[in-house]
């Protein structure tokens, strides 16, 4: 069945017991894991991973991990990211065979009308779909203010319209400031604080958000050299990648339709006075010249190998800096070439 963005919360806070299978999947895979999350928590249960390719191979290896028991007797969650079109047939077995131990989780990020598992899901009662968008406005402050409520932050429409904008509406990039600031007042669920601006300026939340930016636009704008230094000064160690790699994604969010924009004939001057309050004024300069830079098929090529890089970062071990920076470098050499 398909849930409703009214009724989601509620779905992974109070799980029902005969659901099966949970598909999040849409465009915001950040705010598909924080809703599997929430379900792992809710269920007290332990996360157990299973890839996709193995459920081609053997379609009812789902159905088996969902029905194993725990060696230590605890709850499990069989965990499929990234779910693809490989494990339709696992599914089909999953909601067939008998009713398991434990439920599945599928992050299958941005999915058809037309797609099998997406209809399998939304067409079973055991079964339950969410499609996740990225929260703008209003939602994006509600955002903010349920995930801080979690921390035990008390959090005010315009604190946490601040938040969400330097997170770009991030949900992954949002609990992570949070978490940081819940640690810096002291906060916790038991021992709920106010958050103010004052916490956000000492903590520096939007200044990390801005160095990821940076590191994308460089990327885009062709700056090889520039581009070069900014990456040899990030830690070897650290997990910046991934939030640089979203940063470079929600660049591609805005070039991509102003860009189809500019091949449909409007001038580029018009596009980026239309863009307005969507962009800071020190970066219109630079954003205008990636908008003349860039064609629509370029962005959209750079937005598949940014999707498959954020992948990439998150399930294998190659280390971060190296792989992050490839990508990247490879960006500025083409956008240099143009």
């Amino acid at each position: 069945m398909k849930a409703s963005k009214a009724s989601i919360g509620r779905a992974v806070d109070q799980p029902a017991p005969n659901i099966r299978l949970y598909l999040f999947h849409g465009p915001d895979e950040a705010q598909s894991r924080a809703l599997a999350t929430r379900l792992l928590e809710a269920l007290g249960a332990t996360k157990v991973m299973i890839a996709s390719a193995v459920v081609k191979s053997d379609p009812a290896a789902l159905a088996d991990e969902a029905a194993a028991m725990s060696l230590f007797g605890g709850k499990r969650v069989v965990w499929i990211e990234p779910a693809t079109k490989d494990i339709e047939e696992g599914v089909v077995a999953l909601l067939e065979g008998p009713a398991g131990e434990s439920p599945a989780v599928a992050i299958a990020g941005a999915l058809t009308k037309t797609s099998p598992l997406l209809k399998l899901a939304e067409s079973s009662a055991e079964a339950l779909a969410f499609a996740s968008y990225a929260p703008e406005g209003q939602d994006a402050e509600r955002m903010v203010i349920d995930v801080g409520r979690r921390f035990g932050l008390k959090i005010s429409p315009p604190v946490a319209a601040r938040l969400a904008d330097s997170s770009g509406n991030d949900q992954a990039i949002v609990a992570q400031e949070l978490q940081k600031l819940a640690l810096y007042v002291d906060a916790s669920p038991h021992s709920p604080k106010e958050l103010d601006h004052s916490a956000i300026d000492d903590v520096g939340a939007a200044s990390a958000e801005g160095d990821f930016q940076r590191l994308a636009d460089l990327a885009l704008s062709g700056d090889v050299n520039e581009l070069s230094d900014e990456l040899a000064r990030m830690p070897a160690g650290g997990s910046e990648a991934i939030p640089v790699v979203r940063s470079l994604q929600r660049r591609l969010l805005m070039l991509a339709p102003a860009r189809a924009r500019v091949e449909r004939g409007e001038r580029v001057d018009s596009v980026m006075t239309s863009l307005g309050r969507a962009l800071f004024w020190k970066d219109k300069t630079k954003v205008q010249r990636m908008l003349s830079k860039w064609s629509a098929e370029d962005l959209a090529t750079i937005a598949d190998r940014a999707g498959k890089l954020e992948r990439s970062l998150m399930f294998t071990p190659a280390p971060d800096r190296e792989t992050l920076g490839e990508e990247l470098l490879a960006i500025a050499r083409k956008a240099r070439s143009l």
